[in-house]
């Protein structure tokens, strides 16, 4: 009897769900390109979907999650019936679903194609899990709008535990991102080049297995290795320093030594070991000014060695990648790409007078290069279009290359930097490009954690291309991140995050000061902290830093609704709880700085000489000094969450470079870099008040 009860509240409950009038509850990302609800909902869902056949004996792709207790069967014991079919008219990578009443059919162009379809209907039985629903009865129809989908892993400054690179790659490829651009600088052991490589560093073999996953997964993993600049991690070791460009600087190599190549085509042949699936080699060389020597000019020698290492990668079966910007500036025609406010005949003016400076060394532009166009702020100025354009009318290879993380402390800016991510992958599917690079840059090194919602912008504007407005992915990202419950506006805090963290950035510091330049002072407490209240003065701190403390007022309250919102997800059972943790230490970080500043504004609103308050005083006074402690607990905390995956210390043996660019990640060996402001800012809080 309790049986067939059981059996009549499970049917009543698939009935009622099942009358459920559109497909609401089903969001996938990236969008497909054709979802047509038959309205309707079918008989089946996660637990009567287990078997599989292939008409053409096509092995089942790896699955995640929901499709992953799928097994392949026999015809007549199999509800989901699958094929490869070449001829079938889709687009490459492209797939063909249909949920019907009582079975599902999956017909793709290739393998890649059924990889993504398995995919797509991971995410269907998700939500429909979750929704106590069956499947809807839907034809999906979908393919990639561009070929080559690639996000960049920037390892500089620091590493993870090895066990989240495996998850990260099952993340992006649930996401459809088909490569992986890996910056390894000097965090591969290399072979052939043994001081190169950090003692911290992955061994080739480590790289290779992680490429094999990946490419089971249709992500292609290739290497980029700095060369002609951003070499301080080969050229600060002393047995190299006789390769510099300049011999006071570990930036850039000589690119007219015979020894300069011999080393770079050593590193390029450890890299590509490393990534065996890998259908590129990128070069790097951005950002490099030159010694003119030999009577060659900058541009001259930038593709000299452009054309060398062009020419390895070609007999090594690998197509060189290219940072375009020196011989664009060189030429003169770098500032159009990046002014929004050029006007466009200022722009055709500037390309009048200098294009001559590249078309006299058109030749010397290597064919067989990508030359990829990177812009993170304005790719749609026409400054920006125009080179594009003119690599193309000059038969040479661009792709862009659009930013999910540039200079951001802490964490990504300007909504993760989806309206420059969006607008860089419409024109680049306009302008018929294979593909577009997503970097995420190690600079400033926020937790990887934090860069997901600009990496599924990313696969997502990529895929299918003008499908959802921002505003649209963002519900819809929160509810494939965090669970159905969160696709509501309210819960929107990680762009109500970014508002005190642009404030914190410099909260404790000077006027006209840089947060990344703080290490290299030889007295930062004086030359970069604030000046503190003047106990005898009561009010004049306060007055001099009125904006101070309204930006920390405002930062703080702001935070607090950020903490609520938090907490309300915690509490709610959500997905990815990890990543939560992890804005939740941003945060806390935000709020001290934010607490430092309105303590001291009630400590200088009291008088030393008033005797009245003399116990109110000492009382302020003491909760100033406790600041200290409140650090120490929250940084113990901060580093035990981003500890949980990140590698937070480099080894004791590590070599500092010069750090040019004045990276933090780059300015100590421990993870006191991420709180120099901080530190010091304690520092001169205890030396000014500890004898009062």
């Amino acid at each position: 009897m309790k049986q067939l009860l059981i059996f009549f509240v499970t049917l009543l409950i698939l009935s009622c769900s099942n009358k459920i009038e559109n497909t609401d509850n089903f969001q996938l990302l990236p969008v497909v390109q054709e979802f047509k609800f038959n309205n309707g909902f079918s008989n089946l869902n996660f637990n009567n979907l287990k078997f599989a056949y292939s008409p053409n004996n096509n092995d089942l792709p790896v699955r995640f999650d929901y499709t992953k207790h799928i097994e392949k069967n026999i015809k007549f014991e199999s509800n989901l019936f699958y094929s490869i079919d070449p001829d079938s008219g889709l687009n490459k990578e492209g797939y063909k679903l249909n949920i019907l009443k009582d079975k599902i059919t999956i017909v793709a162009n290739d393998e890649p194609g059924l990889f993504y379809a398995f995919v797509t209907l991971n995410q269907i039985l998700e939500d429909s899990e979750q929704s106590q629903i069956s499947l809807p009865l839907v034809t999906i129809y979908d393919y990639p709008k561009l070929k080559f989908r690639p996000i960049h892993i920037d390892v500089k400054h620091h590493l993870e535990k090895k066990s989240y690179y495996y998850d990260l790659i099952d993340e992006l490829a649930k996401l459809k991102i088909n490569g992986i651009i890996v910056e390894f600088e000097d965090k591969l052991k290399y072979e052939s080049r043994m001081e190169v490589g950090s003692s911290d560093a992955m061994s080739i073999d480590w790289w290779g297995r992680l490429s094999d996953y990946a490419i089971e997964r249709n992500i292609a993993i290739s290497p980029l290795v700095q060369g002609l600049g951003h070499a301080s991690y080969i050229l600060k070791h002393e047995k190299n320093k006789f390769l510099r460009d300049k011999p006071q600087s570990d930036w850039a190599f000589n690119p007219l030594l015979k020894e300069t190549y011999d080393l770079q085509f050593d590193l390029y042949r450890d890299a590509i070991k490393a990534t065996p699936h890998g259908k590129y080699l990128h070069v790097g060389g951005d950002e490099v000014h030159l010694t003119e020597r030999n009577g060659k000019s900058e541009l001259e020698l930038n593709l000299i060695w452009l054309n060398r290492v062009s020419e390895f990668a070609k007999e090594n079966n690998r197509i060189p990648i290219f940072w375009d910007d020196m011989p664009l500036k060189h030429a003169g025609l770098y500032r159009p790409m990046f002014n929004s406010e050029m006007s466009v005949e200022k722009v055709e003016e500037i390309w009048v007078e200098n294009e001559k400076n590249l078309l006299k060394f058109i030749d010397k532009f290597p064919k067989n290069a990508i030359y990829m166009r990177w812009n993170y702020q304005k790719s749609e100025t026409y400054g920006n279009q125009k080179v594009m354009e003119w690599y193309t009318n000059n038969d040479l290879k661009v792709m862009g290359a659009t930013a999910g993380q540039t200079r951001w402390t802490l964490m990504p800016q300007n909504q993760s930097n989806i309206p420059q991510i969006k607008s860089f992958a419409l024109s680049s599917i306009e302008k018929n490009l294979d593909g577009l690079l997503l970097t995420l840059w190690d600079d400033d090194s926020p937790h990887f954690e934090l860069y997901k919602r600009g990496i599924t912008a990313f696969s997502n504007y990529t895929w299918s291309g003008k499908n959802k407005s921002i505003e649209e992915f963002k519900q819809m990202f929160r509810h494939r991140m965090y669970g159905k419950e969160f696709y509501d506006d309210k819960f929107g805090f990680i762009d109500k995050l970014e508002g005190p963290v642009g404030k914190w950035l410099n909260m404790l510091l000077k006027d006209d000061v840089r947060r990344a330049e703080i290490a290299k002072s030889s007295n930062p407490e004086e030359l970069f902290i604030m000046d503190l209240p003047d106990v005898r003065n009561p009010g004049n701190w306060s007055t001099e830093n009125y904006d101070r403390i309204q930006n920390a007022k405002s930062s703080l309250q702001v935070s607090q609704e950020v903490e609520k919102i938090l907490k309300e997800m915690f509490d709610s059972n959500p997905k990815n709880i990890y990543s939560l943790k992890i804005y939740n230490q941003v945060n806390e970080l935000v709020k001290f700085s934010s607490q430092c500043i309105l303590e001291l504004e009630k400590l200088d609103k009291l008088s030393i000489e008033n005797d009245q308050y003399l116990d109110h005083r000492k009382k302020i006074l003491n909760e100033v000094l406790k600041l200290d402690e409140n650090f120490k607990i929250m940084r113990k905390q901060f580093e035990s969450t981003y500890s949980k995956t990140r590698i937070l210390e480099k080894p004791n043996d590590y070599i500092l470079d010069q750090d040019h660019h004045n990276h933090p990640a780059n300015q100590s060996k421990n993870f006191d870099w991420q709180f120099f402001s901080e530190i010091f800012f304690l520092e001169k809080l205890k030396k000014k008040y500890i004898m009062i």
